[in-house]
């Protein structure tokens, strides 16, 4: 690595009681750290585990969140503990978090906006951020950043998991435990930063017009009720008695696709239905005119994507070999895979970062806008490589 600037990667598979601590201790490969990203699965003790990172690391800045699985170099894992760190005088950082966001996630995504350091001898810059995903619209929390940097700052990130429960995600930020919260770190470097953004999903059956959604819960689809349109659409049959887990399963490889002006459809990940109302629920804003496919996946599609993705953030560096990899990568495509397909996905991951470290963990949501102001994503990989 050069002496000005350095990234490390340390990981802990398994409830282990020192998680944390050997996590951390992996990744603190060199003196002078200026932040430190922990991917954390809500299996463990999170407070043991923040604890523990702390007494070996101090006082160096720190966001993290709980995951659907975590992501490191070794490979995929669904019960551990994963510490990215980057460090030396090549990097400059600034955190900061915002609570209770789900009254105004525009004004959080503003807030955690101002992170970014004032550093023009470090002219590549980032806001990394990690966010409550089932507190409302995601998009929101971009738009909200992006009134404040305007298009010359990437947003990149993603949401935290609670091992698709779907009940409570977690935030870290510091010595704290969070929820219903976003946290930041912006990121300004000397050398680049680049992102990948790809989906690998296609377009299944005829599309159906939104003729009735409020934000990110779509009423009806074809005026007809959502819930019964969407179930008819993949020839479901109707459970005996709710079933929210049953839903959660088939939304995983059947998202919504929203089409687009530039012909690359916007997949929207479905949370869970009201069976009472008939409606369904998703991550981020479907509106309402919008024309929408359901879409499908296969082993083949998504590990294109994931060749796609890491090749699109590793052109942005000029040239460079990464220091690093940190990947955002939706538990839905995950779920397509399979166990042997994950392990290959982040094989191959590991593989075009050319034997730098990789971080990162499974979400309920990704964040990359790197032109415009729209960037949250759905059931997509985004990865961001450390120049």
């Amino acid at each position: 690595m050069p002496a000005d600037r350095w990234f490390g990667v340390g990981s802990c598979a398994g409830a282990r009681e020192r998680a944390g601590a050997r996590a951390v201790d992996d990744a603190l490969v060199h003196d002078d750290p200026k932040l430190l990203i922990v991917f954390c699965s809500p299996a463990h003790d999170l407070r043991r585990s923040l604890r523990q990172i702390r007494e070996r690391a101090g006082d160096v800045p720190l966001i993290g969140c709980t995951t659907a699985g975590e992501i490191a170099t070794a490979g995929p894992s669904t019960d551990g503990v994963v510490v990215a760190a980057l460090g030396g005088s090549g990097f400059a950082v600034r955190t900061t978090v915002a609570t209770e966001v789900s009254g105004n996630l525009r004004e959080a995504g503003a807030r955690v906006a101002r992170s970014l350091p004032d550093r023009a001898d470090l002219p590549h810059k980032v806001v990394l951020l990690l966010s409550d995903g089932l507190a409302g619209d995601q998009q929101e929390v971009v738009r909200g950043a992006h009134g404040v940097l305007g298009a010359a700052v990437p947003l990149v990130g993603g949401c935290a998991g609670d091992d698709l429960k779907m009940s409570r995600t977690f935030q870290l930020y510091d010595d704290r435990i969070l929820s219903d919260s976003v946290v930041a770190a912006g990121i300004a470097s000397n050398a680049p930063l680049g992102i990948g953004v790809r989906h690998g999903w296609r377009r299944l059956g005829e599309p159906m017009l939104v003729t009735s959604s409020t934000g990110n819960r779509v009423h009806t689809l074809d005026d007809r009720p959502a819930l019964d349109a969407y179930l008819k659409h993949l020839g479901a049959s109707e459970p005996a008695h709710p079933d929210q887990e049953g839903l959660a399963r088939l939304a995983l490889t059947h998202p919504l696709g929203l089409s687009r002006p530039n012909g690359e459809d916007k997949v929207r990940f479905i949370r869970g239905g009201d069976f009472a109302q008939r409606s369904l629920s998703c991550i981020a804003e479907v509106p309402q005119g919008a024309l929408v496919w359901i879409m499908e996946g296969d082993a083949r599609s998504v590990l294109e994507a994931t060749d796609a993705a890491c090749g699109e953030s590793l052109a942005a560096l000029s040239g460079r070999s990464p220091l690093g990899m940190i990947a955002f990568d939706c538990i839905a495509r995950r779920a397509v895979l399979g166990d042997g397909g994950t392990r290959s996905e982040i094989g191959r991951i590991a593989a075009m970062a050319s034997g730098a470290p990789v971080a990162g963990f499974y979400t309920y949501g990704e964040i990359a806008r790197t032109r415009g102001a729209r960037g949250f994503h759905n059931q997509t990989l985004v990865v961001l490589s450390v120049g």
